[in-house]
């Protein structure tokens, strides 16, 4: 949200006018004086507001997450101010939250557009924003009262359970600017779109009330639960909570948008619900459904007063697995959406202390790791990668970690969405990518999967009943065998290295055995097939490609010796290191490598090389990563490095799982920056895309997908730092 650039020359000039024009009028009292300046002040700060702080530097995201949790559970603000546009789900459908603040009964917005009969109502000035791993802070203001928000959802990794939980918490600190009281009362409204994937489905919503919280929830008429799928689409199922703690004075109603014209004028909302439903949150006569929350502070003054509330999800049942429905993991700990709401409500002062403490700590490291460019990016990414999955339980309680492909094809545990998305959980909790690839090993395991080599999903979200991608269970067309075999052998030797030992690997050794077997036999020259950047088509002696295959077999190998297998290991070992010398030969093409061994003048990202150092795999010749980055550099665009010789788009994962082949800080950030600019000036405004053009900065395709974990690659080539990072514990609420 909140751009960054400078302030138009024009503008500066007509403020200048405008400044001297107010000089050229009569004088004025002391107090006029004053409350005159505060507002010049406000009124300069609202300029810049459209930079957001994120680690220190500013940065104009294209869309900042406020509530982002899962596919289905997820609000963003996609301009430069909170006030600019209605709230939307990643997919840029409306999900209004609409936000109001009264001052001496005077209406200003902070959040959502609101009209007042045809004339859109006032918004107050955005002073500065800051956006954390963990949160979205924002400062808004006028002559008279400043007013803090801050949405804060405690996504801590090493915690899964508390992750799970499908609650944001929305916090108000409001005081006074110029010494003086004034009434305040703060609302918040909430549309039935939240609910429904589009405005036509009728929606119900009611009150109720649990130990510490009153709710309001609203939630379709018909629960379709997990009958509709597909990309871009909606939740049409289960409820969605605004819950107010009960020792706050607090005015709630299910109701109507018409309550929101009733606390316009008088500053409250009716005491009475609405009882005319169903009916669907594009409705007129009567008014749209919504639920409504008015919050009077009374007499507010130089001392801070705080108000909070909560936002949450009850989806009941998340996804279908082989065709059994799976529980959200929250669930392995409360047996009810109440007892989770109460032990949230509960806990939220020591959650938001955790809150600030977490991200103080990654921020740093990351800046330590990559420098203030990288944090940034890899601070934006942090939710986004954690919001496009699921975590649910199987039935025996193992938990699953299953992302759908946003905007790619909507599969659900695609294991080159799994691959790239890795490395953020890598870090952060090992045990998540386990839960990745759990649900995958296990489908591959079952008779019904026939082939010799990993499977490329396991269906349409939130379906997760069988493989639908290309030939599906039925035949090779359009799979993905080197490409899906190797991802999974490198990411379970990743995970084994993070962990310090191959439990999760025994488990499944045999198929493991399998797919290693096949990329010996079919990896260093691989047939005319399709790779995880399959949109730009089928490609054989893929370079690229063959690079994952024998890193793969490396890490095969190391995961051998782990194993106590020797002769297994030396087996393998002997082989990659054959095949990485063989690369070599075909791949060479004067200063850098082809992007297929019978295309000389060709050149590709060679991001699967990555491995090699971070593994200690040690296959290939540091030269092989330095010809390459001194090639990169030569070829850069204003907003990045193209993918390969074909076409000036790029995915901004693999450029930094490039950039990190780099040997010294100085490379890593000519490849870094113009991803950094990118985000900043590109005009489309969705959650990060991974696929857009470096020429243009325009997005080519794919947004808010999972894939952005990847670029915590950098955290794992230091040792120190993923040792620090993967190996914490549960710390409490």
């Amino acid at each position: 949200m909140f751009g960054l650039k400078a302030q138009p020359r024009k503008q500066f000039q007509n403020d200048c006018r405008m400044s001297s024009a107010l000089k050229m009028r009569r004088p004025c009292s002391p107090a006029a004086a004053l409350l005159f300046c505060v507002f010049m002040i406000s009124l300069s700060f609202s300029v810049a507001s459209a930079q957001t702080r994120v680690n220190g530097l500013h940065l104009r995201p294209p869309a900042t997450p406020l509530v982002a949790h899962d596919p289905y559970f997820s609000i963003w603000s996609m301009a430069d101010r909170l006030t600019d546009a209605p709230t939307k789900h990643w997919s840029g459908v409306p999900q209004e939250l609409c936000g109001i603040v009264r001052i001496d009964g005077k209406n200003y917005r902070y959040l959502g557009l609101a009209n007042r009969g045809t004339q859109t109502l006032p918004a107050l000035n955005q002073v500065s924003s800051e956006l954390t791993p963990t949160r979205a802070v924002v400062v808004m203001a006028n002559s008279e009262v400043e007013l803090r928000i801050e949405f804060m959802t405690p996504l801590f990794p090493e915690d899964m359970a508390l992750m799970s939980r499908p609650v944001t918490y929305l916090q108000w600190a409001v005081r006074s600017l110029d010494g003086r009281p004034h009434d305040v009362t703060l609302y918040l409204d909430a549309a039935g779109t939240l609910a429904v994937n589009d405005p036509g489905e009728e929606v119900t919503w009611s009150r109720a009330s649990i130990d510490g919280l009153n709710l309001l929830r609203i939630g379709s008429q018909a629960q379709p639960i997990l009958k509709r799928f597909g990309d871009n689409v909606r939740i049409d199922w289960g409820w969605f909570y605004l819950a107010v703690p009960q020792n706050e004075k607090a005015e709630m109603t299910a109701g109507n948008q018409g309550d929101r014209s009733e606390f316009l004028e008088s500053g409250h909302i009716p005491e009475v619900d609405d009882i005319e439903g169903p009916r669907t949150p594009q409705s007129h006569y009567p008014p749209a459904p919504r639920l409504n929350v008015s919050l009077p502070l009374g007499q507010v003054g130089s001392t801070p007063v705080s108000r909070h509330l909560l936002l949450a999800y009850n989806d009941i049942d998340s996804v279908q697995y082989m065709e059994r429905r799976l529980l959200p993991y929250w669930r392995v700990q409360f047996p009810t959406f109440a007892a989770m709401l109460k032990a949230a409500e509960q806990q939220y002062p020591a959650l938001e202390a955790r809150s600030q403490k977490f991200d103080a700590a990654l921020e740093a490291d990351l800046v330590r790791a990559g420098g203030p460019e990288y944090a940034a990016i890899a601070t934006l990414a942090f939710q986004q990668a954690i919001a496009a999955h699921k975590l649910v339980a199987d039935i025996d309680g193992t938990p699953f970690f299953m992302p759908k492909e946003n905007f790619s094809n909507g599969s659900i545990s695609t294991v080159d969405v799994i691959y790239p998305s890795a490395p953020m959980f890598l870090l952060l909790n090992p045990k998540l990518v386990e839960a990745q690839l759990e649900p995958v090993l296990r489908y591959a395991e079952m008779p019904r999967w026939k082939f010799p080599f990993a499977p490329h999903d396991l269906g349409v979200y939130p379906l997760a009943n069988g493989q639908q991608y290309g030939g599906g269970e039925v035949s090779e067309e359009n799979q993905m065998p080197v490409e899906e075999s190797g991802n999974i052998l490198l990411l379970v030797a990743a995970t084994a290295h993070a962990e310090g030992n191959a439990d999760f690997a025994r488990r499944h050794w045999p198929l493991l055995t399998k797919w290693a077997e096949y990329l010996m036999t079919n990896g260093l020259d691989p047939a005319n097939q399709l790779c995880t950047d399959d949109f730009a088509g089928h490609l054989a002696h893929n370079a690229n490609l063959s690079l994952k295959a024998i890193e793969a077999l490396g890490a095969y190998a190391q995961l051998a010796e782990r194993l106590e297998q020797p002769q297994v290991a030396q087996r393998f070992a002997t082989a990659a290191r054959k095949m990485a010398g063989q690369w070599i030969a075909m791949a060479q093409d004067g200063d850098h490598y082809r992007l297929a061994f019978d295309k000389p003048g060709t050149w590709s990202q060679k991001y699967n090389l990555v491995w090699d150092r971070i593994l200690g795999l040690h296959l290939f010749p540091e030269e092989v990563s330095a010809e390459e980055i001194a090639s990169y550099k030569k070829r850069l665009n204003p907003y990045g490095l193209p993918l390969d010789n074909r076409a000036t788009y790029t995915k901004l994962d693999w450029e930094l799982w490039t950039a990190t082949l780099a040997a010294n800080g100085d490379d890593f950030q000519a490849l870094v920056h113009p991803v950094f600019k990118f985000l900043n000036d590109t005009p489309d405004r969705v959650p990060m895309t991974d696929w857009y053009n470096t020429v243009t900065a325009k997005q080519v395709g794919f947004q808010a997908r999972s894939v952005v974990g990847g670029v915590y690659i950098k955290m794992l080539a230091d040792p120190s730092l993923w040792v620090k990072w993967s190996s914490m514990q549960e710390t409490g609420p």
